[in-house]
């Protein structure tokens, strides 16, 4: 339940009483300095929903905040309590809030041993939501009745938005057509945290295993040709060669290529510099090519996405290889299949993966969203 209380100001203010029913927070400390620190929590609610969250956790040491955004902050001691914005109170299951701090501290920086959310401590156990349908996909246009409406509203907001919707040839269906089922990637890593060799390949992995996420999603419907695309990291660019710590010549290296102050793969390789997809001047030819760049930048929160491929925080993306669904990564996936946001508008379906926050894997609705897609631009492809 939500109890009113009064503020000082006379003004009414919601005050979170339910407690949530589990939880997972991720904290990192993305920058430290001497004698100070910047860090990030993200949690997430894998209870019930709740409107208006309360995090607890203690720091181990002399960790003092002088700066918190995204919340607001008391500190007693080395108890700490952060509570919500104005506009970032309402948790769906398995929905996230994150805020980033500066602090000081003196001799160790160790990481909180333990968080709660609304008085519930984080352990990480998970409370399922309702996934994508696992049965095989209908062969033509038939959505359930009850998204019909909502479908539609996409539809025509996209059309009523975008200028060049149905002109516009970089979307990554038009890739994977282009490459004949498979993607290349080139990973930017904005970071000075060191790159093993196995941590590399865990990179790789998780990209395929989400990006192939919507390739089940889609496979068996209207056509689609694909019911599994190889996806390949063809490339990384770092700041500091001395970041990657390997030797072999597996992927291509880029040192120093910066743009947009972050690390760069080879423009002359990358299909969003050339989306004709041919390559002339890309050393080793078309095998060397990228058709997107998994952008991996220290200390972000959130993403973004679109034909050029995704960009999510690198602390994010490593902490979360374990899990299951890499909701932010999937999402920013979504904007490059052409999928819409939600941030200003509400088709009327709630919790789902597109509308940020609110589900953390694909849902019915977003897949139906990716097929109406397919089913207007398939025409181009002669399928």
């Amino acid at each position: 339940m939500i109890a009113i209380a009064m503020a000082a100001s006379g003004a009414m203010v919601a005050t979170a009483h339910a407690a949530a029913a589990g939880c997972r927070v991720v904290y990192s400390t993305p920058s430290q300095w001497g004698g100070g620190f910047s860090g990030t929590v993200a949690v997430t609610n894998l209870g019930d929903a709740i409107n208006g969250w309360r995090l607890t956790f203690s720091f181990p040491g002399s960790q003092q905040i002088n700066q918190l955004w995204n919340g607001s902050y008391t500190q007693s001691g080395a108890a700490v309590t952060v509570t919500n914005a104005s506009w970032n109170g309402a948790l769906a299951t398995n929905a996230e809030a994150s805020f980033g701090f500066n602090a000081t501290y003196s001799g160790s920086n160790a990481a909180p041993a333990t968080f709660a959310l609304n008085g519930v401590t984080c352990t990480g156990s998970a409370v399922p939501t309702t996934p994508a349908p696992t049965t095989p996909a209908p062969s033509t246009w038939n959505p359930p009745s009850h998204l019909s409406s909502a479908l539609n509203a996409v539809w025509k907001h996209q059309e009523d938005t975008y200028g060049d919707l149905y002109g516009f040839r970089n979307y990554i269906w038009d890739q994977l057509i282009a490459a004949q089922g498979s993607i290349n990637y080139c990973v930017r890593w904005d970071s000075s945290a060191p790159v093993s060799a196995a941590l590399r390949d865990q990179i790789e992995v998780k990209l395929g295993q989400q990006f192939n996420k919507w390739i089940a999603a889609m496979a068996g419907f209207d056509g689609f040709p694909y019911t599994n695309v190889p996806v390949n990291v063809v490339g990384w660019a770092v700041r500091d060669r001395n970041t990657l710590q390997w030797t072999d010549n597996s992927v291509d290296i880029y040192v120093g290529n910066i743009r947009e102050n972050a690390p760069q793969c080879a423009e002359p390789c990358g299909r969003f510099f050339h989306q004709n997809g041919q390559y002339p001047n890309c050393p080793g030819g078309y095998a060397h090519h990228y058709d997107m760049s998994l952008w991996l930048t220290a200390g972000m929160a959130g993403g973004a996405g679109g034909d050029w491929g995704q960009r999510v925080g690198s602390e994010y993306y490593v902490n979360s290889l374990n899990q299951e669904n890499q909701h932010i990564l999937l999402h920013e996936i979504g904007h490059g299949l052409g999928l819409d946001d939600f941030y200003d508008w509400d088709p009327g379906v709630g919790g789902f993966l597109m509308m940020a926050g609110s589900a953390s894997q694909i849902t019915e609705f977003d897949t139906w969203m990716a097929r109406d897609w397919w089913r207007h631009l398939k025409n181009r492809y002669g399928l």
